[in-house]
């Protein structure tokens, strides 16, 4: 047991021992071969080393030589630029010198002529005191022969200029007038007739109608009634006048108004045609036509400002336009006549690039004043600016109603074309009719202004006061003062006198010689 246990642990020594020797062995082999891995990387990098070191010498040489190249080229440039500003200046300098010797020579030039002209300056002044002693001498000669003073002599040649003057000045100015009336009337009457073609309305016609016709001569009792109450009763409720006469079947009624004459003339046909006619009646009948024809009046305000494309107006302002329906001036009905001026107005305006709206409107509302003058005191120019400014219209409105008849100064274009437009519309053949005392006291008025003119030998006025014609003694009168009396005669027709359209004024100067032979 002993020596199998000795065996045993010599054994296990043994193993031990080998094992630790293979261990040894196998340390050192592996050593070895790290030792040669070691020293075979040791060698890589050393060769990896030597050639970036070559390739940085490499890459270092070139770009030395770059720079050296670029520098060499610069240098170049440089040079070069160099170069060429010395050969600038060298030029520059060449013409200096060329320069500098221009001025020198211009510099004799100069001291040259300003030499001779001393030397004409000096002969000049002797010359200039020569002649003026001569011209003393032949003075004082003038002054002994003409026995006159120079003074005098001075004076009666500046008015020989003077006149002179005045007629090239009066040539100038009558030239100048005639290119501007020309070319200012060739517009005018383009604009004019323009709107005239594109407005055809038809020549007014109506008159103020103030008989009813009956349908029976017994139609008369029954409406003045047992001791005239109906009549009574019916000149009270309307505040009309009925003027019975004995013409037959027909009756005449009589107011200022007409508004009233109009109501009136409604209720009377409204009795006519009903046949009962009393005082109770007569008041419903009156009534009732009043307010048919307020609602009458206003829708006729509403389709005129419908028709005219005008819009925004006061309610007031509408009646009251309405109102002209049955309004008369001249025979001429104001409402047709403030329509026709809104058109040719707005018109006008259009072709001359203006607001035709306003000028629309303006040219409604000139004559509003007519439907209020019967009721209210003041001419209708005054109650229509006091109605535009009472509903805030627009001022050029306000201004074209102040100033259609000249009683204010025009502030806008719009203004002068109502103006325009209202003389138009008045003057046209047809559009109203004249007393025949008011036509002989304008053409005598015309003719009155013409003959106070000092030279004036005769003045007719013909076409109806549109043309004046004046007949001048040619030896008071010359040419140019024919041109000065007519603007002065149309300067006091503008100023002194009212009418219609244009006054035409033409002055004649005719001489004629006449001798008998014997």
């Amino acid at each position: 047991m002993n020596d199998i246990l000795l065996y045993s642990i010599i054994t296990g020594i043994s193993v031990f021992v080998v094992m630790i020797l293979a261990m040894v062995i196998m340390n050192k082999l592996g050593m070895n071969r790290s030792k040669q891995q070691a020293e075979s990387i040791v060698d890589d990098a050393k060769e990896k080393a030597e050639n970036m070191t070559r390739q940085a010498q490499l890459e270092a040489k070139t770009h030395a030589y770059e720079v050296k190249l670029n520098a060499e080229k610069e240098a170049q440039e440089k040079r070069q630029e160099l170069q060429e500003v010395e050969s600038r200046l060298e030029r520059r300098d060449e013409n200096l010198n060329m320069r500098d010797a221009n001025l020198v020579s211009k510099d004799k030039e100069l001291q040259e002529k300003q030499r001779v002209l001393e030397v004409k300056n000096s002969k000049l002044d002797k010359m200039e005191e020569a002649l003026n002693e001569r011209m003393a001498v032949q003075l004082e000669e003038l002054e002994r022969i003409a026995s006159m003073p120079a003074s005098e002599a001075k004076k009666e040649l500046f008015e020989i200029v003077e006149k002179q003057m005045e007629h090239e000045v009066l040539a100038y100015i009558r030239e100048q007038e005639d290119q501007a009336h020309q070319r200012s009337e060739e517009i005018a009457r383009n604009i004019i007739a323009l709107a005239i073609n594109r407005y055809a309305q038809e020549e007014t016609t109506q008159r103020n109608s103030t008989t009813i016709t009956l349908p029976n001569e017994e139609m008369k009792g029954r409406i003045i009634g047992r001791e005239g109450r109906n009549i009574r009763a019916f000149e009270n409720a309307t505040g009309v006048d009925l003027l019975i006469d004995d013409t037959p079947e027909v009756i005449t009624l009589s107011c200022f108004d007409p508004i009233r004459r109009e109501v009136a003339r409604m209720a009377l046909d409204t009795l006519l045609t009903d046949g009962r006619i009393q005082p109770g009646r007569i008041e419903e009948a009156v009534e009732k036509a009043r307010k048919e024809l307020n609602q009458i009046i206003q829708k006729t305000g509403q389709e005129t400002l419908f028709d005219l494309g005008i819009s925004k107006v006061d309610k007031e302002i509408v009646h009251v336009i309405g109102r002209l329906k049955y309004r008369y001036s001249y025979g001429q009905n104001a409402l047709a006549h403030s329509i026709e001026v809104a058109n040719l107005a707005g018109m006008m305006a259009a072709e001359l690039g203006l607001s035709q709206k306003l000028a629309k409107r303006a040219g409604l509302l000139h004559d509003i004043g007519k439907g209020l003058d019967f009721e209210m005191e003041g001419s209708h120019v005054e109650l229509g600016v006091r109605l535009a400014k009472k509903h805030k219209e627009h001022p050029v409105v306000i201004n074209a109603i102040a100033s259609h008849h000249g009683d204010t100064e025009a502030t806008s274009a719009i203004s002068v074309l109502v103006a325009a437009a209202d003389t138009l519309s008045a003057a046209r053949p047809g559009a109203r009719f004249e007393s025949f005392e008011n036509y002989i006291q304008r053409l005598e008025d015309l003719e009155a202004i013409a003959i106070t003119q000092e030279g004036v030998q005769r003045a007719f006025a013909i076409q109806a006061g549109r043309e004046l014609r004046v007949l001048v003694i040619p030896e008071e009168v010359d040419d140019l003062q024919t041109v000065k009396m007519a603007r002065t005669i149309r300067q006091e027709i503008e100023e002194k006198l009212t009418y219609p359209g244009q006054v035409k004024v033409t002055v004649i100067r005719e001489l004629r010689a006449t001798e008998l032979a014997k």
